[in-house]
């Protein structure tokens, strides 16, 4: 217990010098920043549409379109989380903002696709800037371990809001506005962030750095893009292009050099000696998996909402609540849950009815009306709230110096899972949506090469083609498709939760509590 509170006292401006309600002031902070950048993975799902319209941009644009965000703020995290330690954490975060800010307002001048995703990935090296500081700055400021896990699961409920609301706001916006809307949203957030963080934040940085390590950051970023890049190219050739496995490789053993290199250091970039503790391992499983069952599902519901119900972007957004209902529900209560049910049977259980959820989905046997995944949804919602309780483990099994380690393998631990999770479920509902398309069928009725690689493309180029040509069987056609396509992808993501569940469950020790103090 001495250790972990020498550990946060010698991080100068914590904990010890700020009063209960100080501490929940930063949280709310903290929560707050969080929400713009989780929102930002998920605005743009529904912003798409009206966005490809203006701008043309091809469907390995569109795909860049959405995940150079993500790519980018996979890439860094590992760098920043070292640079917030080194240099301050709350000096990052308020960086992290500028940036965030300043790319939001340049929105209204690009022109083109790839200005918009050279936008993406701005933002997301002022997201890579963000989220890891505020895990690891919650680890801080908040020593008492029971406290930590109320703050945390707070923290984890708001990332889980965040990816949902995203679609909601990216809709509302739209009803209204055009697409630049989805960035300029931004602003204010930040605006009010700055401020308030530049007030309320306490500085706290790791008392002993490591040097740093240009070699390391070098290869965790190319690894992490490598890897992602690859995942991407994989799912466009049906995971059959030879040029794609041969770039995951690549990326894995660059991260297999950097865990060495890590290994073989005294002061390393990123401490993966933490893997050595089995709760915290478990919690990145956890973090990961649920990161590809949510990601996946998001994309794909918010395409079947659009393209096949017809629902408005705005009544899309609105549509995928029942997700963010299931996760408020659960979330704030996960603590409570893990003394209940022990922490390793809430996680698991967790991860298992989010699986739960998406299984529903598959044996519904093709969706026809939304009412049939309100129930789905919720499951899954209620499923990733007990992510609470992974983010608790992780950062709870961490001595407070190591903060910025934890927080970085966390975090990359839900954004590869995003990226993941898009490219695998996305890929096999669109091999699933192909097969069954008889394009050949309609050359008779005079469809042109263009409009045969649209239908094959998208179920939303499917529906505008057929909207252009008249031709209704078409699209009646491709919307059965879609929605089988949709029941194999989420069995696809029902299994992957399902097996994690029973890892989680082997991995945290009978006796593990998140309310507890931890040390390696």
């Amino acid at each position: 217990m001495a250790e972990m509170h020498t550990a946060a006292t010698s991080l100068p401006g914590t904990s010890r010098t700020l009063t209960s309600r100080q501490r929940w002031l930063a949280l709310v902070v903290l929560t707050g920043s969080l929400l713009v950048v989780m929102m930002d993975m998920t605005i743009l799902i529904l912003a798409l549409p009206a966005l490809t319209a203006e701008l043309k941009p091809t469907a390995t644009e569109q795909l860049w379109i959405v995940d150079a965000y993500s790519l980018v703020l996979a890439g860094l995290l590992i760098p920043m989380s070292a640079l917030a330690d080194r240099w301050g954490r709350k000096k990052i975060l308020l960086a992290g903002f500028v940036i965030f800010g300043v790319v939001s307002v340049l929105v209204l001048f690009a022109d083109s696709p790839s200005s918009v995703i050279a936008l993406r990935v701005l933002l997301g090296a002022g997201g890579a800037m963000i989220m890891p500081t505020t895990l690891s700055m919650i680890r801080s400021i908040f020593p008492d371990a029971a406290e930590r896990a109320r703050a945390l699961a707070i923290w984890a409920v708001v990332a889980s809001l965040g990816g949902i609301i995203g679609p909601v706001l990216g809709g509302a916006l739209l009803q209204f506005f055009s697409w630049h809307s989805a960035f300029l949203i931004n602003v204010p957030f930040v605006a009010i962030a700055l401020i308030a963080g530049a007030l309320l934040l306490p500085e706290s940085r790791d008392p002993n750095p490591p040097r740093w390590d240009f070699l390391a950051t070098l290869l965790a970023m190319a690894g992490m893009v490598a890897i992602v890049w690859g995942i991407k190219e994989a799912a466009k050739s049906a995971w059959a292009d030879l040029g794609s496995w041969a770039l995951i490789a690549a990326g894995l053993a660059l991260m297999g050099l950097f865990v060495l290199r890590c290994l073989r250091r005294p002061d390393p970039l990123l401490d993966v000696r933490l893997f050595r503790s089995r709760p915290l391992t478990a919690g990145a499983i956890a973090a990961f998996t649920a990161s590809v069952a949510m990601a996946g599902m998001l994309l794909l519901v918010a395409q079947w909402l659009q393209s096949v119900a017809g629902f408005s972007p705005m009544l899309a957004g609105v549509a995928l609540l029942p997700m963010a209902i299931g996760s408020l529900i659960v979330g704030p209560f996960a603590p409570a849950l893990a003394r209940v049910l022990g922490t390793r049977n809430a996680l698991a259980a967790g991860l298992a009815v989010a699986g739960a959820g998406l299984l529903w989905i598959f044996l519904t046997g093709g969706v026809t009306s939304y009412w049939q995944l309100v129930g789905p949804l919720a499951l899954v919602g209620a499923g990733t709230g007990a992510l609470a309780i992974a983010s608790a483990v992780i950062m709870g099994s961490t001595p407070a110096a190591k903060a910025g380690n934890a927080a970085a393998i966390e975090e990359s631990m839900y954004d590869l899972g995003n990226v993941l999770g898009v490219a695998l479920l996305g890929s096999i509902s669109l091999a699933a949506y192909r097969t069954p398309v008889d394009v050949d069928a309609f050359l008779p009725q005079g469809l042109t090469p263009d409009q045969i690689s649209q239908v094959e493309e998208s179920i939303a180029g499917a529906q505008i083609v057929a909207a252009e040509t008249g031709i209704t069987a078409l699209g009646d056609q491709a919307a059965v498709a879609f929605a089988d396509a949709l029941g194999q992808a989420s069995l696809i993501g029902a299994i992957v939760l399902l097996v994690a569940a029973g890892a989680v469950r082997l991995l945290v020790p009978g006796q593990f509590s998140i309310t507890e103090q931890h040390h390696h």
